[in-house]
């Protein structure tokens, strides 16, 4: 069975390399919440289990949300006046804030810095910025690197495209012998970060890969999609799925050293909940059980009142309570065979 395969050592172990080579394979890849940078992830992943993908066009209502155009990027820089990039998205692709729009100009330094970003308490880190739902353009930079421009001037490149398209997420479902689906659900969203975002996606498709072998009571579905845009789609466009839906986790920040954390549905007493609090604490004193609340990851949506789903959270770290949270300083250094194991 798939606890008895799990609680060998060695098994949990051999999981674990395939995890951590899985990240290493995505972690170059700048993804956000659509465009090919999605696609070529969902490539990666398939080669481990079959995925079923959908694409929902640009324009398309999801309740109160409006999928947006697609983004994608082949290149930016900010070079100095012998052409040195002193920003350079080849070198990280954190550089540049997500959706930026294309832009190809000759400024001073005082015109370029309402659109830089950095970090003065931690100078040293590459900070992760988005312009998502709001056309604008911008580069993250350390900020002793910032610190060392001069007046000017600089050529600005980002080679971006934002146009109609699609909005992609995927499936993989194991079927079970009884009525009702546990989901899991993990973002894809996020570019050169690893433990937000990539061990997240690691453990869900080893889990599913492991489940291939199972025959398990419930169906689990397991859904990659972009964070909260993702899971409104999916929701919107499986309404009557959502009746079946008795269980489910949304997961991320998987390999820090970090104690396990389970947060609970906003039921509070889903079988979700029961096994939450059941399992979390037998990985020791420091493992933490919370209440629910409305801010976090995709646990916002799939909890809403409109829905009230028995989905909970399962992490190491919450968003925000570790110090390389959305810089570039969560790399695959961070992370810890041991604790995708576990």
């Amino acid at each position: 069975m798939l606890l008895n395969q799990f609680s060998d050592p060695n098994e949990a172990q051999r999981s674990a390399v395939s995890a951590l080579q899985l990240i290493n394979e995505m972690y170059p890849i700048c993804r956000s919440i659509t465009g090919d940078g999605v696609r070529r992830t969902f490539d990666l992943i398939e080669q481990r289990i079959a995925l079923e993908r959908s694409e929902v066009p640009s324009g398309t209502a999801v309740f109160d949300w409006i999928i947006p155009p697609e983004w994608n990027i082949r290149d930016a820089f900010v070079a100095d006046e012998q052409g040195r990039r002193v920003v350079d998205f080849r070198a990280s692709n954190l550089h540049v804030v997500g959706y930026s729009t294309p832009i190809n100009q000759t400024m001073s330094l005082a015109e370029l810095e309402p659109h830089l970003h950095s970090l003065p308490d931690r100078p040293d880190r590459i900070p992760y910025r988005t312009s998502y739902y709001r056309e604008d353009w911008g580069f993250c930079l350390r900020h002793r690197d910032r610190e060392q421009l001069g007046p000017g001037p600089y050529r600005v490149v980002i080679d971006s495209t934002l146009r109609p398209g699609s909005l992609t997420y995927a499936e993989h479902a194991t079927s079970g012998y009884e009525s009702g689906e546990a989901i899991i659900y993990t973002h894809t969203c996020h570019p050169s970060l690893a433990n937000d975002n990539l061990t997240g996606i690691a453990v869900a498709t080893l889990l599913a890969q492991a489940l291939r072998e199972e025959r398990p009571r419930l169906t689990w579905r397991f859904v990659f999609g972009p964070g909260t845009i993702g899971s409104l789609t999916w929701l919107a466009r499986n309404e009557q799925r959502l009746p079946a839906i008795r269980a489910g986790l949304t997961v991320g920040l998987m390999g820090d050293s970090q104690p396990l954390t389970f947060k609970r549905s906003r039921r509070g007493n889903s079988m979700t909940d029961r096994a939450g609090e059941y399992v979390v604490p037998s990985f020791g004193t420091s493992s933490r059980v919370v209440d629910f609340e409305p801010y976090g990851y995709d646990e916002r949506q799939f909890c809403s009142p409109g829905f009230d789903l028995p989905v909970g959270r399962l992490s190491r770290a919450t968003h925000g309570d570790y110090p390389e949270y959305h810089t570039s300083a969560d790399d695959p250094s961070l992370i810890s065979a041991d604790a995708l194991a576990e």
